[in-house]
């Protein structure tokens, strides 16, 4: 049987005497010995360019590029090829873009006035926009949209919370006044579990002052924040032993930035009733940025990389809440119920 050495010294001799076309078989029975070879996936990929097979061209720079990728150690011989690729890659889509802007405009069609999610494939397809999906980080429900942000118009129970913006606010602000503060870090490290990597650990910057916490009230938040505790009654909260509802007034101190992260579910969708917000604060969701604005309520799909900061000079605070999607049906939610409180049995039983 012909090995990928013999397949490439024949790959090289047709090369060197300007036959194509024995280069190219030379190649593909090298690859098809070994998918993996990254040398041949390379002389592919230029044999192609050679013949202006640009879209041929890029495909096996691409899957030379991804092999490298998991590779302990990627042989310094390769390196120059790589890098060759990555920038024929960058200027064949600049071009495909160029390209499809000229077809386009003539036929009257552009990513501004295209109905949106004609305008995000457009921007996806150009590489414009990185693609993100869902990605929870314990529990993934399939067959939900692939969605990072909700309108506040889809929930009839949005009014009602919204309504009571101006209680909750005051009531934020007793109890910073009058209970002492509450708040304590976000980022915490369980005691019998290793600290998680984040640069908020245990730092004041991200605090939390919980209402709702492990599927309780928290002690003393029903005398202090009543009307915020009604107010939550009229959202769909999941009710899980031990794990939901959960709602708390969540701060940014000036010049905190939330690093890039996945929730735990996709189940859910976080809800953020801003009550004081600075200028120069924002969340990003996905490949999209949203700034809060005071009474108005923010709800997104935190399975999907996400990230937030206060650029401001004052604190940025809001009532935060997760709801059950609503592309989840009543039958799918007790069954999901039932799921998760199972887990947190497990967790408990786990820690003895």
């Amino acid at each position: 049987m012909t090995q990928g050495g013999d397949w490439m010294g024949q790959a090289r001799a047709a090369f060197q005497r300007g036959d194509d076309a024995g280069e190219i078989a030379a190649l593909e029975g090298a690859i098809r010995a070994d998918r993996g070879n990254i040398l041949a996936l390379l002389a592919m990929a230029e044999a192609k360019r050679r013949r202006d097979d640009s879209r041929a061209a890029c495909s096996f720079y691409r899957l030379a590029l991804s092999t490298a990728a998991i590779m302990p150690n990627v042989p310094s011989s390769l390196h120059a090829g790589l890098i060759r690729g990555q920038e024929f890659i960058a200027e064949s889509e600049k071009m495909l873009a160029a390209h499809l802007a000229t077809e386009l405009r003539d036929a009257g069609i552009s990513a501004a006035s295209a109905p949106p999610r004609v305008a995000e494939a457009l921007r996806l397809l150009t590489g414009e926009q990185a693609l993100y999906l869902q990605q929870p980080a314990m529990f993934y429900f399939p067959g939900l949209a692939q969605r990072a942000f909700f309108d506040r118009e889809e929930f009839d129970w949005v009014p009602a919370i919204e309504a009571e913006t101006a209680a909750i606010r005051g009531e934020l602000e007793a109890l910073i006044a009058d209970a002492g503060d509450r708040f304590a870090p976000y980022v915490t490290a369980h005691p019998d579990r290793p600290p998680p990597n984040n640069p908020l650990l245990d730092k004041p910057d991200w605090g939390a002052a919980w209402l709702w916490q492990s599927g309780r009230i928290v002690d003393g938040m029903d005398l202090l924040c009543p009307r915020t505790l009604a107010a939550l009654e009229s959202a769909p909260q999941p009710v899980i032993p031990e794990r939901a509802p959960i709602a708390l007034f969540s701060r940014l101190t000036p010049g905190t930035h939330i690093q890039p992260h996945h929730g735990l579910l996709n189940t859910r969708l976080i809800c953020h009733l801003p009550l004081i917000v600075p200028e120069d604060c924002a969340i990003r969701v996905g490949a999209e940025t949203r700034a809060w604005r005071e009474g108005e309520l923010l709800i997104f799909d935190d399975s999907f990389e996400h990230e937030a900061w206060n650029r401001g000079t004052s604190d940025r605070t809001v009532l935060l809440f997760e709801v059950w999607r609503p592309d989840i049906d009543a039958d799918e939610r007790e069954q999901l119920a039932r799921i998760f409180t199972a887990i947190a049995a497990y967790d408990e039983s786990d820690q003895g």
